[in-house]
C-alpha cells in the first residue's frame, strides 16, 4: 500500500511537470528553419515562403514560382504579402485555401458614349490555383452591362457571363441579384488562368445619368450584398476578396510517395484532391498538430494539458503519449469491467453489476431488433423514392407513348437505376468518358458485353417533363446514320439518365488539335466529316417529326467511329421548336468560340445559331486552330473572327492546316473557306440554312470522288456520260463557286439529295 502510495505521487509530479512544460512550450514552426512566417500580420507556411530557398519550388511538378510570396511595403509603409501582383489576405495549411484582394473589371462611359476604360479585362493567370466554387461568385452591377468570366476547364476554354439592365435605380432592390441592376452567377468547379470583363450594349447612353459604368468582379459570397448604392459609388473600390483553391499538384498521393519530393512530412496523410485535376493535400494524423509540409513540422499534442480534448472520466486521470493518451484510475479506485469503482464498493456490486450486464442484454437485442425494421424500411422508402423519380421525371407518360409506337421496344429502352449502375461499376472515375456543362458520360458494359454511353445529368430540368419525354421519343426514331442513337433512358434516379450507343474513335476535336492523331485527318477526310455533319444537323432542323436545334454543335460533339463516319452527338442543350415558331425565347446556353453572337446578345435561338457554330467547327477543320486559345494574340483569340479577316483579307492560304494543301485542291479549299465564311455572318438572316451547306459539302465530295471534277462538264463526253439535265436546277452555292461546279453539282442533283431525304 505503501509502494502503491509513492508510485501515485510520482505519476502526479509527473503530470505537473507535463502541464508546466506544456504551458512554457512554444507553438508549432510554420516555415523552414531560419525562414520567416509572417509578412505583416499575414502567416506564412510552408509550401509558401517569401524569400529563395524558404518556399517549394519544384520545377518538374509544378510552375516556377507559384509559392513564392513578396513582401513588400505599401504605400503607407506597412509590410503586404504579394501574389502574382494581388494582395494575400490569407494562407491556411488546414483547408488549402487562400486568401486574396482581387481587380474588378471597370466599364465607364462618358455621356456622348465614348469609353473611358479602354482596357478593362481584369486578369489572373495561375495554372496551378482554381477559384473556390464554395467562397466566390462571379457578379455583375449595372443597368446597361453584360459580363463574361473566361478561364480553362480540364485544359480547355470555358466561359459563364450574365446579363443586368434596368430603365432607372428604383427597379432595382437592395439585396436582390437577380438581373436588374445586379446578376450574379456559380462559377465552374476547378477554374483556372481566368479573364473577366464588363461591357456595354448602349454604352451606357440609354442610363448615363444615373448609371455611367457596369462592373463585373470575382468575390467572396459572405463579403457582398448587393446595394442599389453601387450602381454609382462602386467605382472607387479597387480591390474586392476572392478565395483560391491551392495543393500540391499534377500528382497523386500513390505517385508521389514513391518520389523523393514527396511533400508530406512525418506523422501526417496524403489527400488526394476532390476534382478533375490531380493533386493532394497533407494533413497531420490524429493525436498531432503542426505543419504537415515540413519535414518534422506535425508534432506531439498533449491531450492532458486540459485544452485539448480526452476521454478520460471523473475516476481517472489523463496521461500523454506519443500521438495518444490512455486514463488510469485515481487512487482508491480499480477498473472494474469499464468503470473506475470505488475499491470498498466493488462487494456490494455484484447485484447492480448482474442488472447491468441483463439490462445491456436486453438493450443489445432492442437495438439489433431495430435496425432490421429499420433496414426494411430503408428499402421500403428507397424503392418508394425511385417510384417516385420514376413519375417525376415523367415515366408513367413515356411508357404509354412507347407502347402505343410499334417496334419502339427495341431501340427505346427503360433502364433500371440497378442495370446502369452495375454496367458502369457504380460509376467508377476509370469509366468516364468525358465531361461538360451538362453532365458526364460514362462507359458501360451490359451483361450481353455490349458496349453503350451512359450520360448522367448535373442539373434536373422538373418544370418540363412532358417536353423532356417528348424529346426523348423524337430522339430514339432519328434514324440517321451520322447521329448518335439513343438507345433508351433511365428514370429511377433524381435526374434521368441517357443511354447511347458508344462510339470508339474518340471526337473531332481530339482528333484535329493532337499532333499524333491530325497528321491521320487528311482533308478527304475532313471533307467527308464536315459533309456528314451538315447532312445529320440539316435533318435535325428539317426532316425530323419536330425540328430540333442543337444549341451546342462544337467539333467536341462529334464522335467518330472506326472509319471515320461522324455522329452527332451531346443533345444536353438542344431544344424542340413547335412547328407553328421559327425561334425560341432561352437562356443563353452554349460554349464560348462556337456561340452565335447573335443569340448571345438577343436569347432568340433560330436553327441559324446551329450554321454559325457549323462554321467555326468548318473554319476548325481547315485551319486545325482551336475555336478560343489565350495562347494567340488578343485580337485573333477568336478563331471566327480571325478566319474571317484571313478570307478577307486574301490570308487563307497562311492559316490553312499546312499538310491538307496542294496544288490539286487549293481552289476547293479556298470555296469551302468561302462556304464557312457566310456561316459565320454576325446576321443570321444573312447565313445560308443548314439544308443548303449539307447540299455544297456533299457536292464538295461528290466531286472530290472523280477524277473528271476538274474537266469541263460541257463536253460531248461529258453529256453522253450523265445525260443532258432535263430541268433546270440552280443552287446559290457562293460566290466563290464557279459556273462548272454548278452544272456538275446539278447533274448528280438525285445522288447528292439523297442523304437529307431518308438520312440513311
Amino acid at each position: 500500500m505503501v509502494f502503491h502510495r509513492m508510485l501515485m505521487q510520482v505519476i502526479w509530479v509527473g503530470v505537473i511537470l507535463s502541464a508546466i512544460m506544456a504551458t512554457t512550450a512554444t507553438t508549432f514552426p510554420l516555415a523552414l528553419p531560419n525562414c520567416p512566417d509572417s509578412c505583416g500580420n499575414v502567416k506564412i507556411p510552408y509550401p509558401f515562403g517569401t524569400t529563395e530557398g524558404c518556399y517549394l519550388n519544384d520545377t518538374a511538378d509544378i510552375d516556377d514560382g507559384s509559392y513564392f510570396i513578396n513582401c513588400t511595403s505599401n504605400a503607407q509603409g506597412q509590410r503586404q504579402p504579394m501574389i502574382w501582383n494581388v494582395n494575400v489576405t490569407s494562407i491556411s495549411i488546414e483547408s488549402g485555401e487562400i486568401g486574396i484582394q482581387m481587380y474588378n473589371s471597370i466599364d465607364c462611359y462618358d455621356q456622348s458614349g465614348t469609353s473611358l476604360s479602354p482596357n478593362n479585362t481584369a486578369t489572373l493567370h495561375v495554372p496551378g490555383f482554381t477559384v473556390s466554387v464554395t467562397k466566390n461568385k462571379f457578379v455583375a452591377v449595372g443597368c446597361d452591362t453584360y459580363a463574361v468570366l473566361n478561364g480553362y476547364l480540364n485544359d480547355q476554354p470555358s466561359f459563364v457571363g450574365c446579363q443586368s439592365t434596368c430603365n432607372n435605380t428604383q427597379r432595382a432592390v437592395s439585396g436582390a441579384c437577380s438581373g436588374i441592376g445586379c446578376c450574379q452567377m456559380d462559377i465552374p468547379q476547378d477554374l483556372t488562368n481566368i479573364e473577366f470583363i464588363a461591357t456595354s450594349i448602349s454604352n451606357h447612353t440609354k442610363v448615363w445619368n444615373f448609371n455611367p459604368c457596369g462592373f463585373a468582379f470575382v468575390i467572396q459570397k459572405d463579403k457582398f450584398n448587393f446595394s442599389t448604392d453601387y450602381l454609382i459609388s462602386l467605382r472607387n473600390n479597387e480591390t474586392l476578396p476572392m478565395v483560391l483553391d491551392w495543393a500540391i499538384r499534377n500528382e497523386t498521393c500513390e505517385v508521389a510517395r514513391n518520389k523523393t519530393n514527396y511533400v508530406c512530412g512525418g506523422n501526417s496523410t496524403c489527400i488526394d484532391l476532390n476534382s478533375t485535376l490531380s493533386g493532394y493535400h497533407c494533413q497531420c494524423r490524429d493525436g498531432y498538430r503542426g505543419n504537415p509540409y515540413l519535414k518534422d513540422g506535425c508534432q506531439d499534442i498533449d491531450e492532458c494539458d486540459g485544452k485539448e480534448p480526452n476521454n478520460c472520466t471523473s475516476n481517472q486521470f489523463c496521461v500523454n503519449d506519443v500521438g495518444s493518451h490512455h486514463c488510469p484510475c485515481l487512487e482508491g479506485y480499480h477498473l472494474y469491467g469499464v468503470a473506475c469503482v470505488p475499491n470498498q464498493a466493488a462487494p456490494k456490486l455484484s447485484l447492480a453489476i448482474s442488472l447491468t450486464i441483463g439490462i445491456s442484454v436486453g438493450l443489445l437485442l432492442l437495438f439489433v431488433g431495430g435496425s432490421w425494421i429499420y433496414w426494411g424500411l430503408q428499402k421500403r422508402k428507397l424503392i418508394k423514392l425511385r417510384e417516385k423519380f420514376f413519375q417525376q421525371n415523367g415515366g408513367l407518360l413515356l411508357q404509354q407513348k412507347l407502347s402505343n409506337r410499334k417496334g419502339s421496344v427495341e431501340t427505346s429502352k427503360i433502364y433500371s437505376a440497378e442495370e446502369l449502375k452495375k454496367a458502369t461499376n457504380n460509376y467508377d472515375e476509370s469509366r468516364v468518358l468525358g465531361q461538360g456543362g451538362y453532365g458526364t458520360v460514362y462507359k458501360g458494359i451490359l451483361p450481353n458485353n455490349k458496349v453503350i454511353a451512359i450520360k448522367k445529368s448535373k442539373i434536373g430540368n422538373q418544370t418540363q417533363i412532358e417536353q423532356f419525354v417528348n424529346e426523348i421519343i423524337v430522339l430514339t426514331h432519328i434514324n440517321h446514320r451520322n447521329v448518335v442513337k439513343l438507345l433508351g433512358c433511365c428514370l429511377e434516379t433524381e435526374v434521368p439518365l441517357l443511354v447511347y450507343e458508344f462510339i470508339s474513335k474518340g471526337t473531332l476535336s481530339e482528333h484535329i488539335h493532337d499532333k499524333g492523331l491530325s497528321s491521320l485527318l487528311s482533308w478527304e477526310k475532313r471533307l467527308k466529316i464536315a459533309a456528314e455533319t451538315a447532312g445529320a444537323l440539316a435533318y435535325l432542323h428539317s426532316a425530323t417529326s419536330v425540328p430540333i436545334i442543337h444549341r451546342d454543335v462544337k467539333a467536341a460533339n462529334i464522335l467518330l467511329d472506326d472509319n471515320f463516319t461522324a455522329k452527332v452527338s451531346d443533345f444536353g442543350a438542344s431544344r424542340l421548336v413547335p412547328l407553328d415558331q421559327t425561334q425560341l425565347n432561352t437562356l443563353v446556353q452554349g460554349t464560348f468560340g462556337y456561340l452565335d453572337p447573335e443569340y448571345f446578345l438577343t436569347s432568340q435561338l433560330t436553327e441559324k445559331s446551329d450554321v454559325y457554330s457549323f462554321g467555326v467547327v468548318l473554319a476548325e477543320l481547315l485551319t486545325g486552330k482551336r475555336a478560343l486559345s489565350f495562347d494567340r494574340p488578343e485580337i485573333d483569340r477568336n478563331l471566327a473572327m480571325l478566319f474571317i479577316s484571313a478570307v478577307k483579307d486574301d490570308r487563307l492560304v497562311q492559316i490553312l492546316e499546312d499538310h491538307i494543301v496542294n496544288e490539286g485542291n487549293i481552289e476547293q479549299l479556298k470555296e469551302v473557306a468561302n462556304l464557312a465564311k457566310r456561316c459565320l455572318k454576325v446576321t443570321g438572316e444573312d447565313r445560308p440554312s443548314m439544308k443548303e451547306v449539307a447540299m455544297e459539302l456533299e457536292g464538295f465530295v461528290i466531286m472530290e470522288k472523280h477524277p473528271w471534277r476538274n474537266a469541263s462538264v460541257y463536253t460531248e463526253e461529258t453529256e453522253y456520260l450523265l445525260g443532258a439535265p432535263t430541268q433546270s436546277f440552280s443552287i446559290d452555292v457562293g460566290p466563290s463557286c464557279s459556273s462548272s461546279t454548278v452544272a456538275g453539282y446539278d447533274s448528280m442533283r438525285n445522288e447528292a439529295l439523297k442523304p437529307l431525304d431518308d438520312g440513311r
